[in-house]
């Protein structure tokens, strides 16, 4: 029962989540330090009621660590914001931190020193060519802009490689920091809701060198269209509601996956947050009519066909058929 009801706040959470961003990064592309700030905030609250008790009850891992992964985690969320100012599309940006898996790879490899099979390997050379072919299509895009000039679009050009730079710089720290997270279990046991809160609070003192950018976007949502809320009858801007809609689908999706870490096995949480992924992109692409070509469903097919695979799905079935088969037999 909790798994269902953990798998339903996760699709609902984060599909939702990922409607209602796009909407806001739409009218304002640079927005996503706000939403960010919002989004850590809402998050922070609620842990320092819930989870700490208000303040009272001590952490089990160490504060030093969690400064650590916090100062990780804020710079990854940070330039994941910005790379959206440089010409990255959303469905894009979608599918490059898609590769996360390609990452934690290499990363623990050099790192941990692990060793993986044949099929992990495999997986990740897919991932690898579904995010090259995605990116190369999305590439051309940028570079044959109309209505532009030669100059504009060597600027433009530029700009959007500036983006994936910093794309792949999030990935990279994304990984460092789930290895360092690892690690620290691994030292310290699970505490996952406690994480989640001191992830999302200790960077907040770092939003005051955003501030400005933060206040401006303030005053930009302030000054949209006013919409009437049902229930008050009040008229509220309406990016103002956009942004609340989007810290709490937010909020539902994370709690649902912190369910599914306590519920199932990591397997299953990594299937449905890859399968979360997928139609978040579909979403995307249908709901805002983004530019998606055949070579980008190619390219999308095969991220997601490496995913799968490396999360051993397809083993797992053929389990699950032959021991059905098993039970019949003896039966």
């Amino acid at each position: 029962m909790n798994t269902a009801f953990a798998v339903s706040l996760v699709f609902a959470g984060c599909c939702s989540n990922v409607v209602f961003l796009e909407l806001l990064v739409r009218k304002f592309p640079g927005c996503g330090n706000i939403v960010t700030f919002a989004q850590f905030a809402f998050i922070a609250l609620e842990g320092f009621v819930f989870q700490t008790n208000f303040g009272r009850k001590k952490p089990a891992i160490p504060i030093s660590n969690y400064v650590i992964m916090v100062t990780m985690f804020f710079t990854v969320s940070v330039i994941n914001n910005y790379a959206l100012n440089f010409n990255i599309a959303m469905p894009l940006h979608m599918i490059f931190r898609s590769g996360s898996l390609i990452a934690n790879m290499i990363l623990g490899i050099i790192i941990l020193k692990k060793r993986y099979s044949a099929s992990k390997y495999l997986s990740i050379v897919l991932v690898s060519i579904g995010i090259f072919i995605c990116t190369i299509m999305s590439a051309k895009q940028v570079s044959a802009q109309k209505g532009s000039t030669e100059e504009d679009g060597v600027y433009t050009f530029l700009q959007w490689l500036v983006g994936i730079c910093m794309l792949t710089f999030a990935l990279l720290m994304s990984a460092r920091m789930g290895i360092f997270q690892e690690t620290l279990y691994k030292q310290y046991g699970k505490h996952s809701k406690e994480a989640l809160f001191y992830n999302h609070c200790l960077p907040l003192p770092g939003f005051l060198l955003l501030s400005t950018n933060i206040y401006n976007h303030a005053i930009f949502f302030s000054q949209s269209t006013p919409v009437e809320i049902p229930v008050i009858g009040q008229h509220v801007p309406v990016m103002w509601v956009y942004l609340l809609m989007n810290v709490i689908t937010q909020y539902v999706c994370i709690r649902g996956v912190f369910i599914l870490t306590t519920e199932c096995t990591s397997l299953t949480v990594t299937l449905v947050v890859t399968l979360r992924k997928f139609l978040s992109l579909i979403i995307s692409i249908l709901y805002f009519q983004n530019p998606f070509t055949v070579w980008h469903w190619v390219g999308t097919a095969v991220v997601f066909l490496g995913t799968l695979l490396y999360t051993e799905v397809w083993t797992s079935i053929r389990t699950a058929m032959k021991g059905d088969k098993l039970e019949k037999k003896a039966e």
